[in-house]
C-alpha cells in the first residue's frame, strides 16, 4: 500500500487514494473504544487501596509532600530570610488595605496572619504570598460601605445639637459584613474546587483581568482621596458612583487639613524616591530597603511627639487592641444581600492567585494544580472569615519578594505569619498615633504595577484590536458601573467578542501551489493556483449552529455558484419539458386517432397501404422528437449537459412547430446563451470540496447544512466531498446518521490531495500528478 523511502533530505511516498473507509482499513481503526465503560470507571473510583489513599491525602494536604523531604541546609536561610522581608511588608500594607476594606487598621493585620497558615498547608505554589490585596480589598469595601454607610451611625447630640458619628458601632457592623461575605465567597471557592472547575477562570482572559484590576485601581485612588486631602465627602453607591464622589471631593477641596496633605506629600516623596532606588540598585543590594515600614515609624514617632491628631486634627489609626480575636460564627442573615458580591470576589481572587502561581510554577519548573488551588484559598478564606479576617489573594509586590530573596517553600510564609503574630501581640499599641494619610500613601505608591498595564493598550494595538476592545470595555464597565456590575459586564462582552469572531470567520478558496500537495488561500499566497474543475473551501473556524448560515452564503459567494437561482431555473426548465412532453404524447395520441379513424381504414376494414407506412414507421416530425428526447436524456462522464439539453428540446421545438421552426431554433438558441451567461462562473466546476480540517465538532445543524449541500449541489451536477475531518467530527456525524446510499463515507477523504486526485480520476484524468519540491526539504510523491 504504501512505501517510503528516505535519503539526503528527500522523502518519496506512494500509497493509493485514501478516503475515510480505505483508512479505517489501512490504519485498522479500532472496533471499541479504550475507555473503561462506565460502571468500570465508577467501581474504580470507589475501590480503596493504599497507593490510591496516600495519592488524595497528599492531594488534599500538598504539604505532606514537600515537608518530610525539607531540607534545611539548602532552603532555610533563604525561606528565613524572605519570610522577614515579606513580614515586614505585611505590616504597612496590611493596615494600609483594611483602610480600603473600611475596617480598622488591626482587622487587615489578622488577615495577614490566619489565611496565610492555611494557605501553607493546603497551597501548591511555593512562591505567592497570599494575604491583603488593594482589588480584594476595595471589593469588600465597597460591601461593607453599601450595607453600612455613616448616616446608619450619626445621631444628634442632645446638648449641642450637633451631628455625632458612632465609630465603634459602624466599624463593628462592618467587619461582621465584611467576615460574612468572606466566609461565603470561601464557601463558594471551596464547593468549585471539589466539583473540579477550577477552569473557570479560562472565561476570565489575561485583558479582562487586567483591565479589571486596573479599573479597580481607579477606584482605590478615589476611595483614598478623602485621607490625602482630609475631608470628609458623602458617599455614593451604584452606576457612576466614583464620578460623583469626584465632583463631590472637588467640592469639598476647600476645606483641605493642610497637615494631612503635608504628611501625605512628604511620605509620597520619600517613598517614590526609595521605591526607585530600590528598583535601580535590586541587584546590588542583598534585601530591598524596607521603606513602608521606615516611614510607617517615623510618622508614627512624628505623629506622637507633634500631636498632629490634637493640634492639626490629623486623622490617625486609633485604638489598636491587643491579642487574638476569638473566632466567632458569621452573620448568616447578610448572605442574602452579599451573594453576588461574595461570589465575584471568589472568582477575581482566584483569578489572580491561580494566574501568579502559574507564573511561578512555569519559571520554577512545578505544577500548580488549579483546582486544589481554588480549595485552598477557598479554606483560607473560610477559616480567616471565623477569626474576624476578609478575603484574600495573592500579591503580586510580596510574591516577587518572597521569590527574589531566596524564597523556595511556603515556611517563608509561616515565617512572616510569625513576624505578623508578634506585631499583633506585642507592637500593635505602638502604631496608634500613625496617620491614616500615611497609609493610604503606601496604597497610591502600590499601585504603580496597575497603573502600568495602561500601557498594555499601544502594545494590544499592535497586536490584537479585539484584546484591545476587551481590556478598554473592561476598564470603562469597572470604572462606571463599580467592581461588581462591571465585572458582569466585561465577562459577558468578553464571550461576546469569541462568539462574533465565530459567527465572522475567514473563508478562503484555497489552490494549489506547485509542485506540492499543499492547499493554500489564494487571496494570500499568488503561487496558490485554483484547479481548474474543482472548488476547494475552508472556514478559520469551527462550523455550528451561529455560523452554519453564514458558511453556506459564504460558500455560494466564493465559488460563484448561485444555489438558489440555478435550482430555480432547473425546475422551471423540467417542468416546461413535462409540459412539452405531455402535449407531444396528447398531439400524437390525437394524430394517431386521426389518422386511424378517418383515413386509415377501407369500407372491408383493412389499413390503407400508405396509411401503414406512417403507421409502422410513425410520423416523421414524431420520430424525430423521440430521437431528440432520448439524446436530452444521455449522460456525459455521468452528468447531464444542460446545455446539450436545452438544445435538443429547441430541435423539437422547431420539428413541432413546422414553418416556424427557425424562429424557435433562433428562440432556444437565445435561451442557451442566457443559461451559458448564467453558469459563467459555475459551468467548468464539478467539484467542490470542503476543508473541514478546522472543526473541532458538528452539531445538528451543521449536520443539516451539509445534508442540504450534497443534496443541492448533486441536483445541479456537481460532485461534494469533505476532506481533512478530525476522528471525532467523523464519529459525530456517523452518530447523526449522516452517511447513507447518497453521501457515502466514500465521499470523507483524508486529505485535500487525495479528494482532488480522486476527482480528476473521475474525470478521465489518465495519468497522476508527481511532483518534487525544489525547496530545501525537498519530497517527491507519487499518489
Amino acid at each position: 500500500m504504501g512505501v517510503e523511502e528516505q535519503r539526503a533530505g528527500k522523502f518519496y511516498v506512494e500509497r493509493d487514494v485514501l478516503d475515510e473507509l480505505c483508512l479505517d482499513q489501512v490504519a485498522r481503526r479500532r472496533t471499541h473504544s479504550t475507555t473503561p465503560p462506565l460502571k468500570e470507571r465508577v467501581k474504580d473510583s470507589l475501590r480503596c487501596s493504599m497507593p490510591k489513599l496516600k495519592r488524595s491525602v497528599l492531594s488534599t494536604l500538598p504539604v505532606l509532600s514537600w515537608l518530610p523531604r525539607y531540607s534545611v541546609r539548602d532552603n532555610g536561610l533563604g525561606d528565613l530570610i524572605s519570610g522577614i522581608s515579606v513580614g515586614i511588608m505585611h505590616l504597612p500594607q496590611g493596615m494600609a488595605y483594611a483602610l480600603l476594606a473600611s475596617v480598622p487598621p488591626v482587622f487587615g493585620l489578622y488577615t495577614s496572619f490566619y489565611p496565610v497558615l492555611v494557605y501553607c498547608l493546603l497551597g501548591t505554589s511555593r512562591h505567592i504570598s497570599i494575604g491583603t490585596f488593594a482589588v480584594i480589598s476595595i471589593m469588600i469595601g465597597s460591601v461593607t460601605e453599601r450595607l453600612a454607610p455613616d448616616s446608619d451611625f450619626t445621631f444628634l447630640n442632645g446638648t449641642n445639637g450637633t451631628a455625632v458619628l458612632d465609630v465603634t458601632a459602624r466599624d463593628a457592623y462592618r467587619v461582621q459584613i465584611a467576615a460574612s461575605t468572606t466566609v461565603l465567597s470561601g464557601l463558594f471557592q471551596v464547593l468549585l474546587g471539589m466539583v473540579r472547575f477550577g477552569f473557570v477562570v479560562t472565561y476570565l482572559s489575561e485583558p479582562l483581568v487586567r483591565g479589571y484590576t486596573t479599573g479597580a485601581a481607579t477606584h482605590v485612588v478615589v476611595s483614598q482621596l478623602k485621607y490625602i486631602f482630609g475631608i470628609h465627602p458623602a458617599r455614593f453607591s451604584g452606576p457612576l458612583s466614583q464620578v460623583y464622589i469626584l465632583i463631590d471631593i472637588c467640592r469639598h477641596l476647600p476645606e483641605t487639613n493642610i497637615g494631612a496633605l503635608v504628611v501625605s506629600l512628604v511620605a509620597l516623596v520619600v517613598l517614590i524616591v526609595v521605591k526607585e532606588l530600590n528598583s535601580c540598585y535590586e541587584k546590588k543590594l542583598p534585601l530591598p530597603i524596607p521603606i513602608e515600614l521606615i516611614v510607617i515609624v517615623a510618622a508614627t514617632l512624628i505623629s506622637y511627639y507633634g500631636k498632629l491628631n490634637s493640634q492639626y486634627d490629623v486623622a490617625v489609626v486609633g485604638e489598636i487592641p491587643r491579642g487574638l480575636k476569638s473566632p466567632s460564627l458569621p452573620d448568616v442573615s447578610l448572605w442574602g444581600m452579599v451573594v453576588g458580591d461574595a461570589f465575584a470576589v471568589a472568582i477575581v481572587g482566584y483569578a489572580i492567585n491561580i494566574s501568579l502561581g502559574k507564573t511561578f510554577g512555569l519559571k520554577h519548573g512545578y505544577k500548580v494544580d488549579s483546582n486544589q488551588e481554588l480549595v485552598a484559598l477557598g479554606l483560607s478564606n473560610t477559616v480567616g472569615g471565623f477569626f474576624q479576617c476578609y478575603s484574600v489573594t495573592a500579591s503580586m509586590s510580596r510574591s516577587l519578594i518572597q521569590e527574589s530573596t531566596g524564597g523556595r517553600t511556603q515556611v517563608a510564609g509561616v515565617v512572616s505569619s510569625v513576624i505578623v503574630l508578634i506585631t499583633i501581640l506585642q507592637l500593635g499599641t505602638l502604631f496608634e498615633e500613625l496617620p491614616k494619610a500615611v497609609l493610604s500613601c503606601i496604597v497610591f505608591v502600590n499601585l504603580k504595577g496597575m497603573f502600568k498595564q495602561y500601557l498594555d493598550i499601544p502594545a494590544l494595538w499592535k497586536s490584537n484590536t479585539v484584546d484591545l476592545l476587551v481590556w478598554l470595555v473592561t476598564l470603562v464597565c469597572t470604572i462606571l458601573l463599580n467592581l461588581d456590575l462591571g465585572l458582569a459586564a466585561s465577562i459577558a462582552f468578553s464571550l461576546l467578542t469569541v462568539i462574533f469572531r465565530t459567527q465572522l470567520p475567514r473563508y478562503s478558496i484555497l489552490g494549489q501551489v506547485p509542485g506540492t500537495e499543499l492547499y493554500l488561500d489564494t487571496d494570500t499566497y499568488e503561487e496558490a493556483k485554483e484547479i481548474p474543475g474543482i472548488t476547494i473551501f475552508r472556514s478559520s473556524t469551527t462550523v455550528y449552529y451561529t455560523n452554519a448560515e453564514l458558511y453556506l452564503d459564504a460558500l455560494q459567494k466564493k465559488s460563484g455558484i448561485d444555489i438558489g437561482k440555478l435550482l430555480t431555473r432547473k425546475k422551471k426548465r423540467d417542468a416546461k419539458q413535462k409540459r412539452k412532453d405531455k402535449k407531444e404524447e396528447k398531439k400524437g395520441k390525437k394524430e394517431a386517432k386521426k389518422q386511424n379513424g378517418v383515413n386509415g381504414h377501407l369500407p372491408n376494414g383493412t389499413v390503407h397501404p400508405e396509411d401503414k407506412v406512417d403507421v409502422e414507421k410513425g410520423s416523421p416530425d414524431l420520430k424525430g422528437n423521440r430521437t431528440d428526447i432520448a439524446l436530452t436524456d444521455r449522460p456525459t462522464n455521468g452528468q447531464v449537459n444542460w446545455a446539450y439539453e436545452q438544445q435538443g428540446t429547441g430541435l423539437d421545438l422547431g420539428s413541432e412547430t413546422g414553418s416556424h421552426g427557425d424562429d424557435a431554433i433562433t428562440q432556444t438558441s437565445s435561451t442557451i446563451g442566457e443559461e451559458k451567461r448564467g453558469r459563467s462562473s459555475d459551468n467548468d466546476t464539478h467539484t467542490i470540496i470542503l476543508d473541514l480540517s478546522t472543526a473541532s465538532f458538528v452539531d445538528t445543524v451543521t449536520v443539516m447544512m451539509l445534508n442540504n449541500i450534497f443534496r443541492d449541489y448533486r441536483e445541479i451536477d456537481i460532485d461534494i466531498y469533505l476532506a481533512g475531518c478530525q476522528v471525532c467530527v467523523v464519529e459525530q456525524l456517523s452518530r447523526a446518521s449522516f452517511f447513507s446510499e447518497s453521501i457515502p463515507k466514500s465521499r470523507l477523504f483524508t486529505t485535500v490531495h487525495d479528494a482532488v486526485l480522486h476527482s480528476l480520476r473521475l474525470q478521465g484524468a489518465s495519468d497522476v500528478p508527481i511532483y518534487e519540491c525544489a525547496l530545501d526539504m525537498a519530497c517527491t510523491t507519487k499518489m
